[in-house]
């Protein structure tokens, strides 16, 4: 019986099974919403994203393919709680069944809470909200620049504010203010803004509004990406957000430079009230010109405080005046004391030069020189006397060691053809021409061959070496 019933069974192969629960499973969740919490978060080099969804009692593979990652507005997170829309498949390589996500989303406002108290966590323990980083915003812009949606009434309500306000230059770089492409474009137009040069053809804003009306929190979730917050952060133009109503709170606002509870509100930050500013300015003009009457009010009055305490002008001047009489006085005698000191001095001057005197000084000046001539003279025979002798000493001196004295004695000074003194026998060659000087001349002569050797010795005094020479 037990053959029977197991020879009726069909049989699979691993793959025949495989793909048979694969259709059965695609066949029962063509397409299903899950909710899990995301964990074993995974993703690879070529673009796919891998991921579990898990709760209290069972895990579920899931994957999201390239393609479909790139168009998520929700990018997944490790341990945060989704709800994943997409078809149950299995993988027959490892036995495994698992979801192939289309969609992904929050499960609820609480996760999307505490995903966002995460981020701000995380980008305020990187200093981007330290309130030292706030720039203060200027007091009246020439250029704003506004950064919406072309076609809401957020830039409406911007215009009409300020122009009720004060009216400025406003440039409007439009963006999308919701959707995937909408964090990208507000991120881009901040960075755009700033990166204008001062002076060009498009002007620099002196202040940026970056606004939106209200929403959702998923509708205003543009504003709380990571690359919105750090585009605001770097901005070195002073911004004001204004996203949402007053109960919103975006991560931008934290990184701006101040926050507005609306656009409107945006725009009254902006600007001051021109015709405040004007009551302003012409009460300031009173106030000074009223400071201004009081000061001089209050410095006339000193002024005349002081001119009663003063002297009269006939008393400051009466001393001055009696010194003045006196010094004229004494100018006139000192006057004429002077003339008559120099009287004196050319009169002296004059005795000096007459014609007898300047005789006697002529006469007394040439026997003087006669006097000092005569020394002169002696002192000049004594000085050669006493270097004709001495040079007479150095002459006998250099007489002495001259060689023209040897040659008196009867010999020779032998040079060779170049002119050089030729002091030994060996270094004349035979047959050169050599020239021999005597106390009275020079003569040519030829050297010739080596001399014979002699027995006898020659007697002394005797001149028979030097005719061998020849």
């Amino acid at each position: 019986m037990p053959e029977s019933t197991t020879a009726n069974l069909p049989e699979y192969s691993v793959s025949e099974i495989a793909s048979a629960l694969k259709r059965t499973v695609e066949d029962a969740f063509p397409f299903v919403r899950v909710r899990g919490e995301i964990g074993g978060l995974k993703a690879a080099a070529s673009g796919h994203i891998y991921f579990d969804l898990k709760d209290d009692k069972a895990v579920l593979n899931a994957i999201i393919w390239k393609q479909t990652a790139r168009l998520l507005k929700l990018r997944p997170e490790q341990g945060l709680e989704v709800v994943c829309t997409g078809r149950v498949t299995t993988y027959p390589g490892s036995s495994r069944y698992q979801i192939i996500v289309e969609q992904i989303e929050l499960a609820g406002a609480g996760a999307l809470m505490a995903m966002l108290e995460e981020r701000r966590k995380k980008l305020a323990a990187e200093g981007l909200f330290a309130a030292e980083r706030k720039k203060p915003l200027p007091y009246l812009p020439d250029v704003i620049g506004v950064i919406t949606s072309p076609t809401g009434a957020v830039i409406r309500d911007i215009m009409h504010r300020l122009n009720e306000r004060f009216p400025r230059r406003v440039l409007l770089w439009a963006v999308a203010v919701q959707g995937e492409k909408s964090a990208g474009e507000v991120a881009a137009a901040i960075r755009g803004f700033n990166a204008l040069a001062p002076g060009g053809a498009v002007p620099r804003p002196d202040l940026l509004i970056v606004a939106r009306g209200g929403g959702s929190l998923e509708d205003l979730m543009a504003f709380n990406e990571e690359v919105v917050v750090r585009a605001a952060a770097e901005s070195a133009i002073p911004l004001i957000s204004a996203v949402g109503h007053e109960t919103d709170t975006t991560l931008i606002d934290y990184a701006s430079d101040r926050r507005a509870p609306t656009p409107t509100a945006a725009a009254e930050m902006a600007v001051p009230v021109r015709a405040e500013l004007v009551t302003q300015t012409l009460d300031f003009q009173r106030r000074l010109f009223a400071s201004l009457s009081r000061g001089i009010a209050q410095r006339r009055t000193h002024l005349a405080a002081l001119a009663r305490v003063l002297p009269r002008a006939d008393q400051l001047f009466a001393q001055p005046r009696q010194r003045l009489d006196l010094a004229g006085e004494r100018l006139g005698r000192a006057l004429q004391r002077n003339v008559q000191e120099h009287r004196r001095a050319f009169t002296r001057a004059a005795t000096l030069l007459r014609p007898r005197a300047i005789t006697g000084e002529i006469a007394r000046g040439r026997e003087r020189t006669g006097v000092l001539g005569q020394r002169l003279a002696r002192a000049e025979t004594n000085v050669l006397a006493r270097e004709r002798k001495r040079l007479q000493a150095v002459a006998r001196v250099l007489d002495s060691v001259s060689y023209k004295g040897v040659l008196e004695r009867g010999f020779a000074l032998v040079r060779g053809g170049d002119g050089h003194v030729r002091r030994r026998a060996a270094a004349i060659s035979s047959g050169e021409a050599l020239t021999l000087t005597f106390a009275d001349g020079a003569r040519e002569a030829v050297a010739a061959g080596a001399p014979k050797p002699r027995v006898t010795k020659a007697k002394a005094g005797s001149n028979a070496g030097q005719d061998d020479l020849f």
